[in-house]
C-alpha cells in the first residue's frame, strides 16, 4: 500500500452555523453537497473537493486539550489574502519556513482548531513575510 495525499479533516463542533460562516468568509471554503447522515453538519469545500468535515456535536465538553496541533491547505495569493485579513481584524501570524521559504498564514477557527495556509515563496508579498523566530512574525489583529 502507498499512502496518497491526505483527503480530508474531521472537526467535531458545537457550533456547526459559526465554523461555516467562518471558514467560508476567512477562507473561501464554501459549504456544499454532504450525504444524507443522521447527524447535524457541514462539507467545507476547497475548490471541488470536501476538504473540511464539520460534525455538529451538542453533548460534549469543549475540545480544550487538542489532539491536532494543526491542519494546513496550500494556497495562492497570499497579498489578497493577508489583506483580506488585515481589514476584517482576524487574528493570524505569518512565518516562513526556514530553509524552504514556505510562507505560513496562520489563523484559528472559532473552535479555536489552528490551520496554516502555506504560499510559496515566489508569490507576490512573500519576500515581505518575517523570518521563523523574528520578533515581528506573529502578526496578530
Amino acid at each position: 500500500m502507498k499512502i496518497g495525499k491526505l483527503d480530508h479533516v474531521n472537526v467535531r463542533t458545537r457550533q456547526v452555523e459559526a465554523m461555516v460562516e467562518w471558514y467560508g468568509r476567512v477562507l473561501g471554503m464554501p459549504s456544499g453537497k454532504r450525504p444524507p447522515f443522521p447527524f447535524p453538519g457541514a462539507w467545507l469545500y476547497a475548490g471541488d473537493h470536501p476538504a473540511v468535515h464539520l460534525v455538529g456535536v451538542s453533548d460534549e465538553p469543549a475540545n480544550e486539550d487538542p489532539k491536532i496541533e494543526h491542519f494546513a491547505f496550500s494556497a495562492s495569493g497570499l497579498r489578497p489574502f493577508v489583506g483580506r485579513l488585515k481589514e476584517t481584524g482576524e487574528r493570524h501570524e505569518i512565518r516562513v519556513v526556514p530553509s524552504f521559504g514556505i510562507v505560513q498564514v496562520n489563523v484559528w477557527d472559532p473552535d479555536g482548531n489552528h490551520i496554516h495556509i502555506d504560499f510559496d515563496p515566489r508569490e507576490d508579498g512573500a519576500s515581505e513575510a518575517p523570518a521563523w523566530g523574528d520578533q515581528d512574525s506573529k502578526i496578530k489583529k
